[in-house]
């Protein structure tokens, strides 16, 4: 998984997508919701084939494993919400947490506030799991449901092919900075079915690292194996990087990046946490959706929406730092997980019983 990722994302920053953006959940939703006319960004219009290739890949290798399941009912509302929020603390960071890690992987240092950032809420959430947070256990659906997203990314992927009139697509900035479709396609497929297999998860990584001794919850004692992909992720990434020249070691002056750091911090934070909440990063959201999980599905359609509203009403971060109407929408959107967090805390129960198979 680490290598599939990591040279994939790099191959396709190298063959025209934007620098340290071969791979990034957030920007390229920002993209396709630009493309299907939520928002009015020139800059920011494209269907982004990776996109429908992660959710493909999913659906396509969870019916070979027979791992597709139809499953939902778990508070899709509140998931559909804080799928929101994960697009908009991204966007303040200027990237997902794949992201963060092919920029750190090119040896950008900034990337390590947000890195600290995400370990950080990420904590955050495992104190409210450990403390009897639930958001309700999912129960089977009739399959048809979870055909759903797959369906919807299928018809994506078709108009991103036929072109159609009413799809818009920028002709400068960066969503006109793509590698080529079928290239960006395969790689996607390939992602996203090997991360339906393994269940790859960023924030899920990073989890384990407190997940140790004493706080040894969600039934993984120990468990190590998805931190040492990410480990191999970067590993990867960063060879990739060196032999095809888009290595560059600073702290200034980095693509995709800015020096807003305090902000960085606290959007990477915010995606950490409600990362733990719904259990998984937008990545896994896409790839869980991908294998009839309607509850992720729910939460993809609540980053499409995401998406257009950084774009509509300027809560992402870009080169010049990051907008008082992005800075008040993280510490908006922190204090609203907060207040999630608590309402949907039992008091006394424990480890809810759907975070005891792991967080995915």
């Amino acid at each position: 998984m680490g290598a599939i990722i990591g040279v994939g994302a790099v191959m396709l920053s190298y063959y025209g997508n934007p620098a340290n953006t071969g791979i990034c959940v957030s920007c390229f939703m920002e993209n396709i919701a630009g493309s299907l006319g939520l928002h009015n960004n020139f800059r920011m219009q494209y269907l982004r084939p990776e996109i429908m290739g992660f959710v493909i890949g999913a659906f396509l290798m969870s019916l070979r494993s027979k791992e597709f399941d139809s499953m939902g009912g778990s508070s899709p509302l509140l998931r559909f919400f804080i799928g929101i929020l994960l697009i908009i603390g991204c966007s303040v960071f200027i990237g997902c947490p794949v992201k963060m890690i092919l920029r750190l992987a090119a040896g950008d240092i900034g990337a390590v506030v947000g890195f600290v950032g995400l370990a950080t809420g990420i904590y955050i959430g495992l104190e409210f799991v450990e403390n009897g947070f639930q958001l309700g256990v999912a129960r089977r659906a009739p399959r048809a449901n979870g055909y759903v997203i797959p369906g919807i990314m299928i018809f994506l992927l078709i108009l991103a092919f036929i072109k159609p009139a009413f799809i818009a697509q920028s002709t400068r900035g960066a969503a006109a900075q793509h590698a080529p479709m079928l290239l960006s396609l395969a790689i996607g497929l390939a992602i996203g079915a090997m991360a339906q297999r393994t269940k790859f998860c960023i924030t899920g990584g990073i989890a384990r690292i407190f997940l140790w001794g004493p706080r040894e919850i969600m039934n993984c004692p120990r468990s190590t194996a998805m931190l040492i992909s990410i480990i191999s992720f970067v590993s990867f990434a960063l060879v990739a990087n060196l032999l095809t020249g888009q290595f560059n070691f600073g702290l200034h002056g980095q693509p995709s990046s800015n020096e807003s750091f305090g902000w960085a911090f606290l959007g990477m934070l915010m995606v950490g946490f409600g990362s733990v909440l719904i259990k998984g990063c937008p990545l896994r959201q896409l790839t869980a959706a991908g294998s009839g999980d309607n509850d992720a599905g729910a939460t993809v359609m609540g980053m499409l929406v995401g998406a257009a509203l950084v774009r509509n009403w300027n809560l992402g971060g870009d080169a010049s730092g990051t907008p008082l109407s992005a800075q008040i929408a993280v510490l908006l959107g922190i204090c609203i997980l907060l207040i999630i967090g608590l309402l949907n805390r039992k008091r006394g129960y424990g480890i809810a019983p759907e975070y005891q198979t792991g967080l995915e």
